[in-house]
């Protein structure tokens, strides 16, 4: 009886972690679906953007505007993380390639709860730190991109470059590190051989490569909670999954242990008929 009960109280247990991992789930596919229309929104823009910023680029051929131009200085990198747990090896993958392809030798801006709690316990030359940044963080994320704007024309920085999570569907996302500064210089297509742009020259870079790297920090942050939505959301679906077999698993336990003690009551019970004979 003692084991039949107990395996009762697991199966209650279990089905109390499988509505809260149902639950989660749902609201996760509720947020996955509002950030993924934020950021396919978003994506749009900053892909023309880096298209007409890297058309204008390979159309100076002469420049040496220090935002095309690489200079020495220390690198300093953004790595975007979560606030909240709960979302499988998304913060994992992303501290991994921390680890593994940047190392110790940039600076860090670090912006997640996750990740704030994760750098703290390593030796990294952290820089600053950010948490709780919602959808609307825009000028949080401008104010970071002037600072270093400003360190990168003063030749304290060499590169700027940002560490987030791509998100290419809604059951694929993967860690990216790309450069926002300097800027690579492309070969230009003869398409576009005779678009002028003013002011003309290196003129237009002063103000169109601010304006291109917030942009493109915004949008990678966008990409980077829809990978963080997306992610929760199959971690809870299989945390469910999971419950339920482990139920189904638990219920045969039981199914089995109740036999099994019928088949002993009517075993005692004929063996006290006949020894009554």
């Amino acid at each position: 009886m003692a084991g039949k009960l107990a395996i009762k109280a697991r199966i209650r247990s279990v089905d109390s972690t499988k509505k809260i991992t149902k639950a989660m789930q749902l609201v996760a596919s509720s947020k996955l679906k509002k950030q993924k229309q934020y950021m396919e929104e978003n994506r749009e823009y900053a892909h023309y953007l880096k298209v007409m910023t890297a058309d204008i680029v390979s159309s100076l051929t002469l420049s040496n505007h220090p935002f095309l131009t690489a200079q020495e200085g220390k690198t300093v990198t953004i790595v975007f993380t979560s606030d909240m747990g709960l979302c499988g090896g998304y913060n994992a993958n992303v501290l991994r390639m921390l680890e593994k392809e940047i190392g110790k030798e940039s600076q860090i801006i670090m912006l997640g709860r996750r990740g704030v709690n994760w750098i703290h316990h390593r030796d990294f030359d952290v820089l600053q730190e950010e948490t709780d940044l919602d959808d609307d963080c825009y000028q949080e994320l401008s104010l970071i991109a002037e600072t270093l704007l400003e360190r990168y024309r003063k030749h304290e920085i060499s590169t700027i470059r940002v560490l987030y999570t791509k998100f290419v569907n809604s059951v694929s996302f993967e860690p990216t590190l790309t450069t926002l500064l300097p800027i690579e210089k492309e070969e230009r297509s003869v398409q576009n051989a005779v678009t002028e742009f003013e002011p003309a020259g290196d003129k237009i870079l002063d103000t169109l490569v601010p304006m291109f790297v917030r942009s493109l920090l915004y949008s990678y942050f966008l990409e980077t909670k829809t990978s963080e939505q997306a992610s929760r959301r199959m971690a809870m679906e299989s945390a469910t999954d999971n419950a339920e077999e482990i139920k189904a698993s638990l219920e045969l336990q039981y199914n089995q242990a109740r036999q099994a003690a019928i088949t002993q009551e009517i075993t005692e019970i004929v063996g006290g008929v006949n020894a009554l004979e």
